[in-house]
């Protein structure tokens, strides 16, 4: 007999998501100074920093050894790190902590959730757990709790791009919302949404190359024959671990440019307009290398959060659905 309890409510969520959310909560919490430091670089706030060589490297007549500037380059994370630390304090490392926990519960419950059912209604449509079912029940689930969530987003990174001396006091994630509701009213919530849409892309490729993976590690446990086939060890869900870490490197590498273009659209009173115009005038003013600014910082961030979420859900899921009453 099923146990009774993976059908329990609590904090309003089925008992697997209620542990996601802990593991998601925990993650926010710890990589919070990533993703204000990641928002900061990829914002047009940024300072950049120019790198110059000298004209007689140019094959110059005069060997005056005058320098003038080349190109100009972003700094670093460390160099933003430090820069926050000495200007703002470190209470500004976390900022936009509040909306992300907010947003953590239900942004986890309605994706998982959004999957599950797409994926049993693509099933009945496609070949079972084929690639296209992975797709369009990943894209489904991320298009639903893009629109959903994006008002909380909306309000974390505008508190993110906040600069503040140190000191001074900071607007609150209320005070924020008030502010754009003010300013710029119920549309103001929604910017960067485009983008967002945009960033599903980049789901469907994390949940193309994870299932195709997970699918891999199962029939590598079926064939090594150590176990029988319900069975799952410590190393079945290290293999999740890795196969979650992996999907989303790749997937963040690949579709790292939208998010890019979502900060610049959710910046306060920019010249960035839609996602096609903003996309357009990184490229001209700044180069393309500008779409790939703080994508180091996200791959730290996200990485870890997604191989401890998804294999925390594997987890769960496993133990609730085949331990005996």
């Amino acid at each position: 007999m099923r146990v009774g309890v993976q059908y329990t409510i609590f904090w309003g969520l089925p008992r697997p998501l209620c542990w996601v959310r802990c593991a998601g909560t925990v993650g926010a919490i710890a990589t919070c100074p990533l993703e204000v430091i990641k928002t900061r670089l990829q914002s047009s706030g940024i300072a950049l920093q120019p790198v110059y060589y000298s004209q007689v490297q140019l094959g110059t007549l005069s060997g005056g050894g005058v320098v003038r500037p080349a190109t100009s380059v972003s700094p670093s994370l460390l160099q933003v790190l430090k820069s926050i630390l000495e200007k703002e304090g470190p209470k500004s490392l976390f900022r936009g902590l509040g909306p992300n926990l907010v947003g953590v519960a239900p942004s986890r419950a309605v994706y998982f959730a959004s999957y599950s059912k797409a994926k049993e209604q693509f099933n009945a449509i496609f070949v079972p757990n084929s690639n296209i079912v992975h797709m369009c029940s990943a894209g489904c689930a991320a298009f639903i709790t893009n629109t959903m969530m994006n008002p909380i987003w909306m309000v974390k990174t505008r508190m993110q791009l906040e600069r503040r001396v140190r000191g001074s006091k900071q607007m609150n994630a209320l005070q924020c919302a008030r502010y754009v509701y003010r300013t710029e009213g119920i549309r103001g919530f929604y910017r960067g949404l485009t983008a967002s849409y945009a960033g599903i892309s980049e789901t469907i490729i994390c949940f193309v190359i994870y299932e195709g993976l997970k699918k891999n590690l199962e029939e590598m446990h079926l064939s090594a024959g150590n176990s029988s086939a319900g069975e799952k060890t410590t190393a079945n869900f290290l293999g999740l671990m890795f196969a979650a870490a992996f999907s989303k490197g790749c997937a963040s590498c690949i579709a790292y440019p939208h998010e890019v273009i979502r900060t610049r659209l959710r910046e306060e009173g920019s010249k960035y307009k839609t996602f096609c115009q903003t996309a357009r005038l990184v490229a001209r003013e700044e180069g393309y290398a500008a779409f790939y600014r703080g994508l180091l910082a996200q791959l730290f961030r996200q990485i870890p959060n997604t191989a401890i979420v998804l294999s925390t859900y594997e987890l769960l899921v496993y133990f609730l659905r085949d331990k005996p009453k």
